[in-house]
C-alpha cells in the first residue's frame, strides 16, 4: 500500500494558498484601484446604492475597507468614481466634438455618449439609473453623476462653445434625448431600440439632435429662457 501525500496535487495546494492568502494588499502590479472601482460597479448593479456598503465592495475586491477608503472617501465618491468611464477628459472631448464645425455636430454628440456608456454593455448607466432617486424622494448620487459629468463637463461646455444666444436651450433638448436613448436601450431595453447597432441609432437620431443645435427654434420664446444656466467647470 503507498503512502499518500500530504497534498494531492498543485491546484490543492493553490486552493489552500488561495483560502489563506490574507486581504489587505494586492500583489504588485495589479491595478488595485481598478479592481476596486469593478467590484464596485458590480456592488451597485446588484444591490444598488442605498443597500450597497464599503465593507461589502471590499469584501468582493478581496482588499481590507481600509483600503478602499484609501482611494475613495466614502461610499458617494466610490459610486461617481466608478461610472465616469476612466480616463475620460471632459474638455479633450468637448474640443473634438465642437473643433469639427457645427455639421454633424448632432451625430458626433451621440456616437460619442454612446461609445462612453456603451462600452460595458450599458453596465455604468443602468446603476447610474438605479441611484437616480435618493432617499425621502430627493436626487441621489446617480441624478449627481449625469448632471455633473454629461450636463455641466460635457454639454454645459458644449453650449457655451455654440456662441448662440439659445445654446443652452438647444443643449437641454440634445441631452434629454441623448439620456432618454440611453434608458430606452439599457434600462427599459426597448425593442427594437435596444437590438440596434451604435450606427443605426446615430443615423436615425443624429438628424433630430442636429435640428436641436442648428434648427430653428419654432415657438416664441419667453424672455430669459436662452440665458446660460449651466455652469462648465475647469478641472
Amino acid at each position: 500500500m503507498g503512502v499518500e501525500p500530504a497534498v494531492s496535487s498543485t491546484s490543492d495546494a493553490n486552493e489552500v494558498a488561495e483560502v489563506v492568502r490574507p486581504r489587505g494588499r494586492r500583489p504588485v502590479g495589479q491595478d488595485t484601484r481598478g479592481v476596486i472601482l469593478e467590484a464596485a460597479r458590480a456592488e451597485f448593479a446588484e444591490r444598488g446604492f442605498a443597500a450597497a456598503s464599503v465593507r461589502a465592495v471590499a469584501r468582493r475586491a478581496g482588499v481590507d475597507p481600509a483600503l478602499v477608503r484609501h482611494y475613495f472617501a466614502d461610499k458617494g465618491e466610490l459610486y461617481a468614481a466608478g461610472l465616469i468611464p476612466q480616463g475620460t477628459d471632459p474638455g479633450r472631448l468637448v474640443d473634438a466634438l465642437v473643433d469639427a464645425g457645427l455639421d454633424g455636430l448632432g451625430e458626433r454628440v451621440l456616437r460619442t455618449v454612446l461609445g462612453l456608456w456603451e462600452v460595458d454593455g450599458g453596465e455604468r448607466f443602468r446603476v447610474v439609473v438605479g441611484g437616480m432617486v435618493g432617499e425621502a424622494g430627493a436626487p441621489g448620487p446617480g441624478a449627481q453623476v449625469l448632471a455633473d459629468f454629461l450636463g455641466r463637463r460635457v454639454f454645459g461646455r458644449v453650449a457655451v462653445r455654440l456662441g448662440d444666444p439659445h445654446g443652452s436651450l438647444r443643449m437641454s433638448l440634445v441631452a434629454s434625448h441623448v439620456v432618454g436613448v440611453l434608458v430606452a436601450r439599457h434600462v427599459l431595453r426597448v425593442a427594437p431600440l435596444a437590438g440596434l447597432s451604435v450606427d443605426e441609432v446615430v443615423a436615425l437620431v443624429g438628424p433630430t439632435l442636429q435640428g436641436y443645435l442648428t434648427g430653428d427654434l419654432a415657438f416664441p420664446l419667453r424672455a430669459g429662457t436662452g440665458e446660460e444656466h449651466y455652469s462648465p467647470h475647469e478641472e
